[in-house]
């Protein structure tokens, strides 16, 4: 009997824990869905597992000195998934924003700095955000992030502004 449920714990371990492998293939949909040719770009995703990540990312902010609003968000965030392309051209990533323009994303701020753009845009439903899609953008490389949770405008504009008065 001790020895099944090791096995089941085991296996209810691998599966819980199969989202932390990254893959090369990209999971987002503009990029696994489109039939775009992306012309030698190399994909890196992986999903991160919350139940992981948010106790680490709660330490690290308090560590750093963080506020607790901002804190505080990271609880209302369900869902997490992160693309990194190597060989991305700017070409590719004016057709990514004009997907997510036609997919009702609203571009809510960019933050230039030492020549990299970071984007912030946002799906809204109401006065609920459930999606907020945040893009880096440096001249080796392009940064994807995914985000799903519940925010307000009021979540998205703190930690706005707590990254921008750094």
């Amino acid at each position: 009997m001790k020895a099944l449920k090791n096995i089941f714990f085991s296996i209810l371990a691998i599966y819980m824990l199969q989202s932390c492998i990254s893959s090369r293939k990209p999971n987002m949909d503009f990029f696994s869905d489109s039939g775009y040719d992306f012309r030698g770009a190399k994909f890196t995703s992986f999903n991160v597992p919350l139940f992981l990540a948010k106790p680490y990312i709660k330490k690290a902010l308090r560590e750093d000195g963080e506020s607790e609003e901002l804190i505080n968000l990271i609880k209302k965030v369900s869902k997490i998934k992160v693309l990194t392309v190597e060989n991305g051209s700017k070409e590719m990533l004016k057709d990514y924003a004009d997907y997510l323009n036609n997919n009702h994303y609203e571009d809510w701020a960019t933050v230039k700095h030492d020549g990299e753009n970071v984007n912030v845009r946002v799906k809204q439903n109401g006065d609920v955000i459930k999606n907020m899609l945040i893009t880096v953008n440096s001249h080796k490389e392009l940064v994807f992030v995914d985000v799903k949770g519940n925010f307000t405008a009021n979540d998205i504009s703190k930690m706005i502004n707590s990254v921008s008065d750094k």
